[in-house]
């Protein structure tokens, strides 16, 4: 097998996707005519994607917010762009491709087993992890390495409330997560370019942050598989490549874990994930980023905005070179 460089992987930057395009076009003037010739749905079970849903109550889900912003008053991605443009290299690199090979994914039953440097190691399964969790709503902008972005309304609960239960020894320093590794099922995993399986890492201070949460639904709905089903790790200033999706592994280290991207391509990703947009990817700028949803190119916020949250957690630190 040839394996693909990751030189060879299209970067999101260099094109926008049909869908955008279409709306762009809309909104200059284009007839019905030609938006009905042009624009193709995204495939979604055999059926169409269905309507956005509302954003009132679900039962489960303790809002934090109206449902329709962020807190800098950015609008929320639409459902149907949120569900059909997925980064899920287990399945594929094409974005919108992954909708398709994930529709008959099983997510459940599903178990999670916890380990390393803890006082109280267990399996867990999803359904456990529901009820032992009570879910809340965070609207997180998500952001890209590639330069893409959107604003999620996800529901899931802090990674903290975790770890307070399975009670970190001091020797634990990081958290190694891992995701589910089986060719058979994800087709992407024959891709021997990539280590798999899919490895992400967070310092402990990073994990404990309020801002980091393990998601199991977004837009008051529990997460489809193309979107990291049944629970995946959101970590909103590190951008989207950091959310390891489908886990089924958590390790409490004392070493830093090298990530699946750091041991695929270490001059371009590194533990820190690119939080400082002032250092370029080596193959394009990282100083904006383009909105799902939106034509133009926005100014990329230091830490996606989320300074004051989490500016402490990297005191001292040169964000230039510890990228």
């Amino acid at each position: 097998m040839t394996k693909k460089l990751s030189s060879d992987i299209t970067p999101e930057i260099s094109y926008s996707s049909r869908r955008d395009f279409i709306k762009a076009l809309g909104v200059a003037g284009v007839s019905a005519a030609v938006l009905a010739a042009c624009k193709q749905k995204p495939f979604l079970s055999g059926e169409e994607i269905p309507n956005e849903p509302s954003l009132t109550d679900e039962p489960g889900i303790t809002p934090l917010s109206s449902g329709t912003t962020d807190e800098l008053g950015n609008a929320i991605t639409s459902y149907d762009d949120v569900i059909s443009y997925n980064n899920f290299y287990e399945f594929t690199t094409d974005k919108e491709g992954v909708v398709r090979l994930a529709k008959n994914f099983q997510t459940n039953p599903w178990e999670v087993k916890i380990g390393g440097l803890v006082e109280k190691p267990q399996t867990i399964s999803i359904d456990e992890i529901r009820r032992r969790y009570s879910a809340e709503e965070r609207i997180y902008r998500m952001r890209c390495v590639e330069g893409w972005s959107m604003v999620i309304p996800w529901q899931g609960f802090p990674l903290a409330a975790l770890l307070e239960d399975l009670k970190p020894t001091t020797e634990a320093k990081y958290i190694r997560f891992e995701s589910i590794y089986d060719p058979k099922e994800l087709p992407g995993q024959k891709n021997l370019y990539y280590p798999w399986p899919y490895v992400e890492g967070l310092r402990l201070d990073e994990a404990t942050n309020d801002l980091t949460i393990l998601a199991t639904g977004l837009y008051g709905k529990d997460l489809l598989p193309q979107n990291g089903a049944p629970v995946r790790l959101v970590v909103p200033w590190k951008y989207g490549f950091k959310s390891i999706k489908s886990i089924t592994k958590i390790d409490l280290v004392s070493e830093m874990p090298v990530s699946l991207w750091m041991d695929s391509a270490p001059n371009e990703y590194g533990f820190y994930a690119n939080v400082n947009p002032s250092v370029d990817h080596p193959r394009w700028s990282q100083a904006t980023e383009r909105r799902i949803g939106e034509f133009s190119r926005r100014p990329t916020l230091m830490f996606n905005g989320y300074e004051k949250e989490v500016t402490a957690l990297y005191e001292g630190m040169d964000l230039n070179e510890n990228f």
